[in-house]
């Protein structure tokens, strides 16, 4: 287990390395740091270690400074010879506080909670990609009824799905309109989500079907669809701008 240790004593840096070397052989302390700028810039460069452990109280000022700059999704196990700052430990990733001077059986007792967590988030990953190979892949053709007869459309040769008049339609890249038999909701679920984008209630478009992206009245903005022949406005809800222009820039 690859564990770096952020403590700006050096006695008591070695010390926890001893502590770690008797407690577990399997550990090896990767680097060790001073301050806040320094873990910064370390976590700027390098692959997460497996677990870290944090003093609270650094050389330039208390560490959970470098929450607000970096996102470590790492687990942390403080150590400190205060415990005025549980509570906020707790606010971030920690699994453990540690008061100095630590105690071996202390020590030993929060590596145990971390090969718990562990352990049970390897599961729920094993777990997670059970479950996603399970699910169904997206929807790649539609069948449509044309008078008396059906016909297959592919999923990429449409360009949007949309609501009018309480029933739902698509419009091909061949500019022809037809009704469907699926809520938007549940095409929602069964496209691209990569491909397909819900721009409001009523539409939902293809990328490759934009043309142009326009700024409208509102803070919305209005979508260019090649080949729409509807007289209808295609709106970018105020409320899926944002998602929308993260999704446009993929």
């Amino acid at each position: 287990m690859k564990v770096l240790i952020i403590e700006d004593e050096q006695p008591a840096a070695h010390k926890l390395i001893r502590l770690l070397e008797e407690a577990d052989k399997q550990i090896e302390v990767i680097d060790v740091l001073a301050s806040i700028e320094q873990t910064i810039n370390w976590l700027a460069v390098h692959p997460g270690p497996e677990l870290i452990f944090m003093d609270i109280q650094l050389e330039d000022g208390i560490s959970f400074e470098i929450f607000e700059t970096c996102k470590i999704q790492t687990p942390v196990i403080f150590t400190t010879a205060y415990d005025e700052y549980t509570l906020k430990a707790f606010k971030v990733n920690s699994i453990d506080y540690l008061l100095k001077p630590i105690a071996p059986d202390d020590l030993k007792a929060a590596l145990d909670k971390f090969n718990v967590l562990h352990r049970q988030q390897a599961n729920y990953s094993r777990l997670e990609s059970i479950i996603s190979q399970l699910q169904p892949k997206t929807k790649e053709r539609f069948l449509i009824k044309i008078g008396e007869h059906y016909r297959s459309v592919q999923t990429l040769s449409i360009h949007c799905f949309f609501i009018m008049e309480r029933n739902t339609f698509i419009q091909t890249d061949t500019g022809k309109t037809y009704p469907i038999d699926y809520s938007l909701d549940k095409i929602e679920q069964l496209v691209d989500p990569g491909q397909f984008f819900r721009i409001n209630r009523n539409f939902i478009v293809n990328f490759s079907a934009i043309q142009d992206i326009l700024i409208y009245s509102s803070g919305r903005l209005k979508i260019i669809l090649n080949g729409w022949t509807e007289k209808e406005d295609i709106l970018v809800s105020r409320e899926r701008v944002t998602e929308f222009k993260e999704w446009m820039d993929r």
